[in-house]
């Protein structure tokens, strides 16, 4: 690669030769020679090329201001016309201070373009070896020139190298704020800008970016007194063994971080939890609260006291009935383990299926399900893999162990006992994966439950071939767990939400079933609809005329009454009935919007803490306060993301929730752990990929 710098006049010459030669800086090696007899040139040529620093031998040269001749090598030449004492020759007497200036800074250009240490990139901007010669430069067209194509290459090439370099994922590509830095990069001219350095990087810049978010997020927070809130809390131990709990706060507008607390040296009683919740609304909400569990976590613990029942005093009777199911759960974890945990056995499986088994984190909801529901869709792979001759020949030291593996593979009614305990476990497993989201759903809580009780009473009972009006104790075992656990989890405002759904008053809906009655009609919902109303509205008078506003409402009376009213219980979503027909009963009206717009679960709490554990895994060492600033600003960049348009089309496209690989299920031991799928997520699979926590007894939910 050749650099130039020109100036106006050239400053010596060489003699006694048939060729002229120019002189170069002392960090040069090569120079070029011309016609003798130029003695004076237009310009003077700085030329730098390879890594010897001598000419090779001295030479006869003269200076073209004080013509003083000299033979020597040209350190000396840069000595004389530098003014550079003490090199063995004296100094140009004729070169002025503007020439002597300007030499200088061309030399010292030259120096500094010389000391990049970089590794070469594998680019078209290569540097020839001493051994070989400069390969021939590519002539450029003008097109190439006018959209500097070679540097644009380079620039690619550097950015590539970040990635190998850091262990990037890949998917960060896709990401819009890694586009629009180097977009924006491209059209300014920010000559001599460098990146932000390490510390500027986790102090300044990460306080400046939070402050930034903190004001994008204000007209969210402003929506919150018309629309309502909930708040949700969790709890976490990280890496190094500090307890955190973590507050988030879920509007119509998704989740947003609202900060963690490090309970360090605190005794997490109910009392030191009141306090923290009663600060954090106090500080972000300042609203009327009610408290509800999350219905998720609650289902949950059912579905681990059904299929994971433990001989224990008084608990022989769920033992004796649900035993069964946990050994059934238990055969198919050794199947698994035995296939997963050798690289012979998980080649040969691979060999006979492009499915792969699925290593379930513990914490996720459902996971003993979700195992069953993957070897279920595997069984025929499965069976052809226990078959083959690759299976028959293997002899490791687990001959006994493959043998039982096979057995359990082969038989009919192994498989017969999965597909009965799929079958009346889906109903509960379909509710969780609807609740487990950050979508509205608290108004269809109620009509869920009784939904999923029928469903897995119908397929117990057409299993064991009970009369509808018999008794099956199998079911009353599993009637009995499941209501333990919603007792504890069915929560007044739930029933009043159910209640001011307008599509439960609807013909369509209440000819779906038999018997089924409306909200008001209900003594149950009744009770508990009444017991929220006095909550939230103290003052008599203006209960009286809540009273008398769901009066109206739940009877058609009025401007309820009207035809379209009527018709559009069902025709329409709840929140849009209300917006068109609910003005003539305003506190009503008001009340159900906010309602109508609530989740049911804490689960968005619990998936945050993976973006936690992907700080402390890699920054052990990290401060609390820093990684609560981290994850405000990664989980609340990710919030405002969504509501714009790239976020639904284009290369941006869903850029949050998929990683490097096209199936996060399609791993040899996948983890099921992304942040944003609830279970696994089929439908969803389809639409990204094919186009290209225990949270213990801490979870708790506020709605506001």
């Amino acid at each position: 690669m050749v650099l130039q710098a020109i100036f106006n006049d050239a400053f010596f010459s060489t003699t006694g030769s048939s060729s002229t030669t120019l002189f170069i800086g002392s960090s040069a090696s090569t120079l070029v020679a011309v016609d003798s007899c130029h003695h004076r040139f237009p310009s003077l040529l700085f030329l730098v090329c390879g890594k010897d620093r001598r000419w090779g031998c001295n030479r006869l040269w003269s200076c073209n201001f004080c013509e003083k001749v000299v033979k020597s090598s040209h350190s000396r030449v840069k000595a004389h016309l530098l003014k550079i004492c003490g090199s063995g020759i004296a100094t140009c007497l004729k070169v002025t201070d503007a020439y002597l200036v300007d030499l200088r800074r061309v030399y010292e250009e030259d120096e500094n373009k010389l000391k990049s240490k970089n590794v070469p990139l594998p680019t078209d901007k290569r540097t020839p070896t001493p051994l070989t010669l400069p390969p021939k430069r590519r002539k450029t067209s003008n097109i190439e020139s006018a959209f500097n194509i070679e540097d644009m290459n380079h620039l690619r090439a550097e950015i590539a190298r970040m990635f190998y370099s850091t262990s990037l994922s890949f998917h960060l590509a896709r990401n819009p704020y890694f586009v629009s830095s180097y977009s924006f990069a491209a059209n300014c001219n920010l000559s001599g800008f460098l990146p932000p350095s390490y510390n500027a990087l986790r102090t300044s810049l990460l306080q400046q970016e939070r402050s930034h978010i903190e004001r994008l997020l204000q007209p969210i927070k402003s929506l919150w007194s018309l629309k309502g809130v909930t708040l949700v809390a969790d709890g976490w131990t990280d890496a190094q063994r500090r307890p955190l709990i973590n507050f988030m706060a879920i509007s119509e507008e998704g989740p947003m971080f609202l900060k963690a607390i490090d309970g360090s040296k605190e005794y997490k009683d109910k009392h030191y939890m009141f306090d923290l919740l009663k600060d954090v609304i106090k500080e972000k909400l300042n609203f009327l609260i009610f408290w509800t569990p999350c219905v998720v976590h609650a289902l949950n613990l059912g579905v681990k006291n059904i299929c994971a029942a433990k001989n224990v005093d008084g608990n022989e009777n769920v033992f004796n009935k649900c035993g069964l199911i946990a050994e059934v759960i238990g055969d198919a974890s050794f199947i698994k383990v035995f296939i997963m945990t050798h690289s012979m056995r998980l080649a040969i499986f691979n060999e006979f299926s492009s499915l792969k088994l699925l290593s379930i984190a513990e914490t996720r909801f459902a996971s003993m399900i979700v195992m069953l529901k993957r070897l279920k869709l595997l069984k025929r792979c499965l069976q052809n893999m226990v078959i083959s001759d690759h299976w028959n020949s293997y002899r490791e030291d687990d001959v006994r162990k493959a043998a039982h593996v096979k057995e359990l593979i082969l038989n009919d009614i192994w498989w017969d006992k999965v597909d009965y305990i799929l079958s009346f476990m889906d109903p509960i497993y379909s509710m969780i994966r609807i609740c487990d989201t950050d979508a509205s759903n608290l108004h269809l809580v109620c009509e869920m439950w009784d939904s999923m009780i029928e469903k897995v009473k119908t397929t117990i009972y057409r299993h064991d071939e009970v009369l509808e009006n018999e008794v099956s104790s199998f079911f009353k075992v599993i009637h009995e767990i499941l209501n333990s656990r919603w007792s504890k989890s069915c929560n007044p405002l739930h029933c009043l939400a159910h209640s001011l759904n307008p599509r439960y008053y609807s013909d369509n809906w209440l000819n779906k079933v038999p018997n089924r009655v409306p909200p008001h009609r209900d003594d149950e919902l009744s009770s508990q609809r009444i017991k929220c109303l006095k909550r939230y509205f103290p003052h008599v008078n203006v209960r009286t005329k809540v009273y008398e506003e769901f009066s109206k409402f739940s009877s058609c009376a009025g401007d309820f009454g009207s035809f379209d009213s009527i018709e559009d219980r069902w025709a329409l979503d709840p929140k849009t009935w209300w917006v068109m027909h609910g003005s003539s009963t305003p506190i009503l009206q008001k009340l159900a919007l906010k309602l109508l717009v609530q989740p049911c679960s804490s689960s968005c709490c619990e998936r945050n803490w993976s973006t936690y554990s992907i700080h402390y895994l890699k920054r052990n060492k990290m401060d609390p306060k820093r990684a609560e600033d981290l994850v405000f600003v990664h989980s609340n960049l990710r919030l405002l993301s969504r509501k714009k348009e790239g976020y639904k089309k284009g290369e941006t496209r869903l850029w949050d929730i998929n990683g490097d690989v096209h199936d996060p299920l399609d791993d040899s031991a996948g983890v099921l752990e992304m942040e944003d799928l609830s279970l696994d997520e089929p439908d969803l699979e389809a639409m990204l990929f094919l186009d290209d926590g225990n949270g213990g007894e801490e979870n708790e939910t506020i709605r506001v």
